[in-house]
């Protein structure tokens, strides 16, 4: 099958590509990188010809919930109007779990670029996934102020970016299925001592200072929102077999 991966050089499109590389298929990475910019819609339409398959896994880091929410409407309505004139057949894209209560910031955007998808004339699978083990340190380096590292109050369920890369090429192997069962990791943790324990592995010496969000986004983050229902797939590495494996890279 000839894929292309939007996104193929972020956390998990790498080893999207690699994993389908693997698999045998032909792929086409879609990223700044590879000279294509899914906002402008540049490059696109060369390098989606002859595409059976779009995995979109983009994302962008940031706050302010009109920037995530132009981001993926201009990307997603850009990919899937060049998908449409090349002949895609499959639209698989990965989203996140629990936006419908934590509807803000990168929250909203996901949740604009599902309706999108859902709603762009190509047959598509959705998956939602819970945070990846490396959303930790990128929370450390986002919410840190000197020696001290704000962490909100958050029940997670962290995930291997591999094993969510692996499950969308599955999907994208089975071909389309709507929305599939959410994915998550084996256990739910809460984030700040998921950052304790990346600060002792890594010997930062910081000090965490819980915060309680407000709206519905802190609720959802407190109440266990974005941690996958009861019937949801699990993953298998745990973050404590994540961090023990950083040594080895």
């Amino acid at each position: 099958m000839r894929i292309a991966v939007a996104g193929g050089t972020g956390t998990v499109g790498r080893h999207v590509v690699a994993i389908a590389r693997e698999r045998g298929h032909h792929v086409v990475s879609l990223s700044r990188t590879d000279g294509v910019d899914l906002v402008t819609g540049g490059g696109l339409e060369q390098a989606l010809q002859d595409v059976e398959t779009v995995i979109d896994v983009t994302g962008i880091q940031v706050l302010s919930t009109k920037k995530a929410v132009d981001f993926f409407t201009s990307a997603t309505r850009n990919l899937l109007g060049a998908g449409k004139r090349a002949g895609v057949t499959h639209h698989v894209v990965l989203s996140i779990v629990g936006i419908d209560e934590a509807n803000s910031g990168l929250y909203a955007g996901k949740l604009v670029q599902e309706g999108e998808v859902k709603n762009g004339g190509i047959p598509w699978t959705l998956l939602r996934s819970t945070q990846f083990h490396e959303f930790v340190p990128m929370t450390i380096n986002a919410a840190s102020v000197g020696p001290l590292v704000f962490v909100p109050t958050m029940f997670t369920r962290p995930v291997a970016a591999n094993e969510v890369a692996s499950a969308l090429v599955d999907a994208a192997e089975a071909g389309p299925k709507g929305r599939v069962p959410d994915l998550g990791g084996p256990r739910t943790e809460q984030l700040k001592d998921l950052v304790g324990a990346y600060l002792a592995k890594t010997q930062q010496k910081k000090r965490i200072v819980p915060l309680h969000l407000p709206g519905p986004m802190g609720k959802a983050m407190r109440g266990g929102g974005l941690v996958p229902a009861p019937g949801s797939a699990v993953g298998r590495q745990t973050f404590v077999e994540w961090l023990e494996a950083l040594d080895a890279e």
